[in-house]
């Protein structure tokens, strides 16, 4: 059976009638990845469950381990009508930040269903779109549907430390995987934004900023605190990082970005002025957030360490900072850091580099049609991510990646809110509307 022989209802009913389910069953399964090895929960048991759900399907699923620690990931591929293009990877992470119960509304591992959502940690990063992909791919199988082309589904542990052990660790020693994949699709886009009545944007994420996670030391030296003191460690770290969380990093519009803000314009009417790329924020809600950051470089300070006891000067103080940099600004961002925090500060970092590529193609015109289908005279819209995903891993082999991960939203949402706070929830017509979509697509791509 091809492509062309299902009808819209066919393909995707039960594909739609489970994945609510899907998604609740996965966010019961803790994955909580603290990024400590001591801590951590690990991902085997989330991984497990996916291969037994694939496996159901007719699928032969890879369980594959990094390092035998429990950090589970799964891949299969579907093969398509012509072996000849292509593969289009359709990857999702497992793994989810650490949640406090006594914050939460509901607990945050119960996955439940109330008031049109379903809650939980993980639900918007990223077990919806892990629950989409996996009830799709069991439809598409169960039908004998054969796809225009190959495609990769790989359900992955670790990407909210990085990926180490996950899509990283699979490209340096599994990379058999993903022969022939040359696209991706996954978090964070293909979101609803409601730029005014009735008139709804799709944002398909093209690129993402580089991160650098930086450890801070300041050294000094350690005395009773009653006495004088004038190389105390604390106080230099902590004017280094005044310093620093002071400064605001010249804006540069990038074409992502341009594009973006041109196209709220259009829909909104109100046209967008380059040389004030800021005011345009005001017309976006709670997503000015996330797309002011991508107007600029950004460092901030998340943790900060030093001493032990109250009447003890320590010689050593500590600082973490999250940096993200804009593609082509890896230079001046270290030159700048170099500058801002001055030469008493030793600097240690872990990063990972952008992302970025052309809003074009027969995947974007793809794209666009599966959400006309379901949302006519919606339009879709391609904007940089301020945070990073396994796409910088998966780029490493030349694999063109967006981020398209369907959800259809309501117009009050606070969605960019959601990404590691509170009450993280997802609502289950945007479910819904999102394995649609998504059906639509890997059937047309």
């Amino acid at each position: 059976m091809t492509a062309a022989n299902l009808t819209s209802a066919g393909r995707t009913s039960s594909a739609v009638d489970e994945v609510t389910g899907l998604v609740s069953d996965l966010i019961r399964i803790d994955t909580t990845n603290t990024g400590d090895p001591a801590t951590l929960t690990g991902e085997r048991v989330a991984a497990e469950y996916v291969a037994e759900r694939l496996a159901e399907a007719g699928y032969e699923p890879e369980y594959v381990e990094s390092g035998g620690r429990g950090r589970g990931n799964v891949i299969v591929r579907l093969p398509g009508a012509d072996p000849g293009r292509g593969a289009l990877l359709v990857h999702g992470h497992l793994d989810v930040v650490p949640a406090d119960p006594a914050e939460w509304t509901v607990h945050p591992l119960s996955g439940e269903v109330r008031d049109g959502y379903v809650w939980g940690r993980g639900a918007i990063d990223m077990k919806h779109m892990v629950g989409m992909s996996l009830a799709v791919a069991r439809q598409l199988k169960r039908d004998g549907t054969v796809p225009p082309r190959d495609i990769v589904f790989a359900f992955l542990a670790d990407e909210e430390a990085g990926g180490f052990q996950g899509a990283r660790w699979l490209v340096e020693h599994r990379r058999e995987f993903f022969d022939g994949v040359t696209e991706a699709v996954s978090e964070v886009g293909g979101f609803s934004l409601t730029v005014r009545d009735g008139v709804r944007a799709y944002l398909v994420e093209t690129a993402e900023k580089g991160i650098m996670w930086l450890r801070l030391k300041v050294r000094g030296t350690a005395g009773h605190g009653s006495m004088l003191h004038a190389d105390n460690a604390v106080a230099k770290l902590a004017a280094a990082v005044t310093r620093l969380d002071a400064h605001r990093f010249p804006i540069v519009l990038t074409a992502p970005v341009r594009e973006f803000l041109q196209g709220v314009g259009e829909l909104t009417g109100v046209p967008f002025d380059e040389n004030d790329p800021e005011a345009a924020l005001g017309r976006l809600g709670s997503l000015a957030r996330m797309i002011g950051a991508s107007l600029r470089d950004t460092a901030n300070v998340t943790m900060f360490h030093a001493g032990y006891k109250s009447n003890v000067v320590p010689s050593l103080a500590e600082a973490t900072v999250d940096g993200r940099m804009l593609p082509g600004r890896e230079e001046a961002f270290e030159r700048t850091l170099a500058e801002l925090l001055g030469p008493d500060v030793e600097l240690e970092w872990d990063s990972l580099p952008p992302v970025e590529t052309t809003f074009d193609g027969h995947l974007v015109d793809a794209m666009a049609a599966a959400i006309s289908a379901e949302d006519p005279g919606a339009r879709v819209l391609p904007y940089m991510l301020s945070a990073g995903t396994d796409a910088k891993s998966f780029q490493r082999l030349g694999i063109r990646h967006f981020g398209f991960a369907p959800l259809r939203l309501p117009p009050d949402l606070d969605f960019t809110a959601l990404f590691h706070g509170v009450d993280e929830r997802v609502p289950v017509d945007g479910l819904e509307f999102g394995t649609r979509v998504l059906t639509r697509l890997l059937l047309s791509s």
